[in-house]
C-alpha cells in the first residue's frame, strides 16, 4: 500500500493517471508482437532481394503484401536489423562548384590520338565489397582504349588517383610529354596529385564541369565493367574484387575482349600492330 501510495503521488506530480502508468509498464514488459512481425517480413524481403532492396524498393514489395508501412519506419527496422543495402548511396566525392580556368579542357573531346602515350584520361567508380564500398580508380591510353594503369582504395581521394597514375607511369616506360584528361573531381585537382603529373612531366586537362562527354572514353570504360562483368551482387570481399579486377582491366579487357573502336581488335592487340613505340611493354 504504501509503494501504491508514492506512485500515486508521483504521478499526479506529472499529471499522469495511475491506470495509464500500470499500462505503460505492462505493455512495456509485453513483446510488440505487430513490430516483430513487420522486422520479420522485412529480413524477409531483404533477403530474398539478395541485400539489393533498399528502404523504398522493402516499401513496394510489402504493400505488395498488403502491409501498409511508411518508408522511415522500414528504415528503422533495417537499422534494427543490422541490415545495409547494396545499392549506391551517396558516395564521398567532393563536387565541383567553381570552374578550373588554371586547368583548362586540352583535349576538348580530341578522343582519336596520333599514337600511343599521347593522351591518358582517368575516372573513378565504386564497386561493392561485402560490407562495403571502394573505390576504383583507373587510366586508360586514349591510341587504342587500352588500361594502363589501376588502384582501389577505401577513399576516393588523391592518393587512389595517384596509385593508379604511378602505375601507368611505370607500365609504360616512363613516358615523357604525356596529356592526362580527367573530369573535374578534387582528387585531380588536389596539389599532390599536381605534384605528381609535374614529376612527371605529364600535362593536364580537364572537362567542363558536369560535363561527362568531355571524358566520355573513361565513362564507357566503367560502363562496360560494370554492365559485362561485375558480379551482380558485387564482390564478397576485397581480395575478391582485387583479383577479379586485375584480371578484366588488364587482361580480358586488353587482351581478350573485341573493341569496336578498333574495327573489332581488344586494344593491346591492336596497339601490338600499330607502328611501335618506345618503352610500351
Amino acid at each position: 500500500m504504501r509503494e501504491h501510495g508514492r506512485l500515486n503521488l508521483i504521478c499526479s506530480l506529472f499529471g499522469v493517471g495511475l491506470s495509464s502508468f500500470y499500462d505503460r509498464q505492462k505493455r512495456r514488459t509485453q513483446p510488440d508482437i505487430k513490430r516483430l512481425q513487420l522486422r520479420s517480413k522485412v529480413k524477409e524481403f531483404f533477403t530474398k532481394s539478395r541485400g539489393s532492396a533498399g528502404s523504398r524498393t522493402l516499401v513496394g514489395m510489402l504493400r505488395d503484401e498488403a502491409i501498409e508501412i511508411g518508408r522511415f519506419k522500414v528504415r528503422r527496422l533495417m537499422s534494427e536489423l543490422g541490415l545495409i543495402c547494396k545499392q549506391p548511396g551517396p558516395h564521398a566525392y567532393k563536387l565541383a562548384t567553381i570552374e578550373r580556368p588554371d586547368i583548362p579542357n586540352v583535349l576538348n573531346r580530341e578522343f582519336e590520338p596520333d599514337r600511343a602515350n599521347q593522351v591518358w584520361c582517368g575516372d573513378i567508380t565504386y564497386v561493392w565489397t561485402g560490407h562495403r564500398w571502394h573505390y576504383l580508380a583507373a587510366v586508360l591510353d586514349l591510341y587504342t582504349r587500352r588500361v594502363v594503369g589501376w588502384a582501389m582504395s577505401v577513399r576516393p581521394d588523391a592518393d587512389l588517383a595517384v596509385k593508379a597514375l604511378d602505375m601507368a607511369y611505370e607500365s609504360r616506360g616512363k613516358p615523357q610529354s604525356v596529356l592526362f584528361h580527367s573530369d573535374q573531381g578534387s582528387q585531380y585537382s588536389a596539389r599532390k596529385y599536381r605534384q605528381r603529373l609535374w614529376r612527371y612531366r605529364i600535362f593536364q586537362s580537364m572537362s567542363r564541369r558536369g560535363n561527362c562527354w568531355d571524358n566520355a572514353p573513361m565513362e564507357r570504360l566503367f560502363r562496360s565493367f560494370k554492365a559485362e562483368w561485375l558480379p551482380r551482387l558485387g564482390y564478397r570481399n576485397i581480395s575478391e574484387a582485387m583479383r577479379d579486377v586485375s584480371y578484366y582491366l588488364m587482361d580480358y579487357y586488353n587482351w581478350q575482349r573485341p573493341h569496336q573502336f578498333n574495327d573489332g581488335l581488344p586494344p593491346a592487340k591492336a596497339e601490338a600492330l600499330s607502328k611501335p613505340v618506345s618503352g610500351i611493354s
